[in-house]
């Protein structure tokens, strides 16, 4: 039964006010984990994702996807705050897992937080190099195919048929290029600020945030004249006769693929030991972040399929193609380019820096390596996890397509929400007494809802998909019993106990 023996809430809060060099530093107010959770949501969403989402599933009807998305999110979201403010401790998901549901479970969503945000900080950098190669084309800078491309590309089995260039069989195919340098490079850029400090990471952030915002409401105002309400019609597409290609089924299909574009809300409660007043704030920077993004999503999406077909947006860089193609000035797609090179590094910088404080977290338990709880002496940051982190991003962002890192993060993302959805009402039955700045509403309806509402996504996933996270989870059963059992800090305490 010491699978399921559960971290104490006291000795949580306890970690978290712990002063000293291997201590984090509090350095980040509401504004700066509000601008966390935009720099960290508005990216690939916005600047990569929609297009797939409307050219492959969903067609002009991608605004509901992203709503029905936001609406999932949003029972997620308040659960999360609640947690947040609970148990205000950096690791996410995986702490309030061990505070509720165990050491096991704790495990799994661990591991496969590692899943979420190292694939996510991949995905985003594939995005961000397809990005600067455009910008970067527009001032005369070319940057040689093989060197800008992942050497793989993933293709469905419509791409196939329909003799899409590169998909010569479903699955993974080879592209001819060498490597994605560019996303190597921003890759390694964030993860270097990230190691320097919290607070300089949090400055670089805002600033990305503020540039980012104005450029999206320009793209808004501007895609507004251009829009031709023709692009609309079907409003949802026929099925094709496979499921996910337009339909209803490709609307849910859509918000399947999108959802990875919301995940930026839970990466905030990663920096929770590092909050200023973490109890009164987590709820705020998580909240306030997720109702601006959703809105901004849904309006972006909906201008975006009105200016061009639907069919033509499966590309690396949909919003700068839709103002090409409407024959927008030529300031105004560099505008977008910068854009979105800035946001997407944003979203790379949170990404990484949710990977390194759950490995943080992890390793504080002792079921990670000590190197990974490491805290270096000047800067108070988990140096060795980030440098780890930020190596093995390289790796996947340099060499993996970003279909197959974007499937991954989704269910990688849905299932830590459903552990936490279901947390908030097993530690209101185990814990009624404790004290909670902030309380999720309409308990047990809202935690039931976002399990439900992400189980019912989890479900629209590939089986590929899925067939990875089996995979995934065994491997990390196997370091579980092989290594982190053993040299668990809460297992060595229940034997201590047990021999007394």
């Amino acid at each position: 039964m010491s699978l399921w023996a559960t971290k104490s809430i006291t000795a949580l809060r306890a970690e978290a006010d712990a002063t000293g060099e291997q201590s984090l530093k509090r350095a980040l107010g509401p504004l700066n984990l509000i601008t966390l959770g935009i720099g960290a949501i508005i990216g690939a969403g916005i600047f990569v994702l929609t297009g797939q989402a409307a050219a492959l599933h969903a067609g002009p009807a991608v605004p509901l996807s992203m709503a029905l998305v936001g609406v999932a999110c949003a029972f997620a979201g308040l659960c999360y705050a609640e947690m947040a403010s609970a148990v205000p401790v950096a690791g996410s998901a995986y702490t309030y897992s061990y505070a509720t549901m165990g050491e096991l479970v704790a495990w799994i969503i661990g591991w496969d937080l590692v899943l979420e945000y190292a694939a996510g900080a991949a995905t985003v950098g594939v995005g961000w190099s397809g990005h600067l190669v455009s910008l970067l084309s527009q001032v005369g800078i070319v940057i040689p195919t093989h060197l800008a491309a992942s050497p793989t590309q993933w293709c469905t089995a419509a791409q196939v048929t329909s003799a899409v260039a590169g998909c010569g069989h479903k699955g993974l195919n080879f592209t001819g290029a060498w490597i994605n340098l560019p996303a190597v490079f921003i890759v390694i850029l964030m993860s270097t600020i990230l190691v320097i400090g919290i607070k300089e990471s949090a400055r670089v952030n805002n600033l990305i945030v503020l540039l980012k915002v104005t450029i999206i409401l320009l793209i808004v105002a501007i895609g507004l004249g251009h829009i031709n309400t023709e692009n609309w019609k079907p409003f949802i597409p026929p099925n094709t006769g496979e499921w996910g290609t337009f339909g209803t089924s490709g609307v849910l299909r859509g918000a399947g693929l999108v959802f990875f574009a919301y995940i930026g809300f839970d990466a905030v409660s990663t920096a929770a030991q590092e909050a200023k007043n973490p109890q009164k704030d987590m709820p705020i920077g998580i909240l306030g972040s997720l109702a601006i993004c959703t809105i901004l999503y849904i309006v972006v999406s909906a201008v975006l399929t009105g200016m061009v077909p639907y069919t033509e947006l499966n590309n690396a860089a949909p919003v700068a193609y839709a103002f090409e193609k409407v024959g927008a000035p030529e300031w105004v797609r560099l505008s977008i380019d910068v854009g979105a090179v800035l946001g997407l590094a944003s979203v790379i910088l949170v990404m990484l820096l949710g990977q390194s404080r759950v490995f943080y977290s992890m390793s504080r338990d002792g079921l990670l390596g000590k190197w990974a709880g490491a805290v270096h002496p000047k800067y108070r940051t988990p140096y060795l996890s980030t440098i780890f982190t930020g190596i093995a991003v390289t790796i996947a962002t340099g060499l993996l397509p970003l279909q197959l890192l974007g499937q991954l993060v989704n269910i990688g993302t849905l299932l830590a929400f459903v552990l936490v959805c279901a947390g908030v009402w097993i530690l209101r039955s185990k814990r009624p007494d404790l004290d909670r700045p902030f309380r999720t509403p309409w308990v047990p309806f809202v935690p039931i809802m976002g399990v439900l509402c992400c189980l019912g996504l989890m479900a629209t996933l590939p089986r590929d998909t899925w067939i990875r996270l089996i995979v995934w989870l065994i491997l990390g059963f196997a370091i579980y019993f092989g290594y982190s059992r053993k040299h668990s800090r809460l297992q060595q305490e229940l034997k201590a106990k047990g021999g007394q």
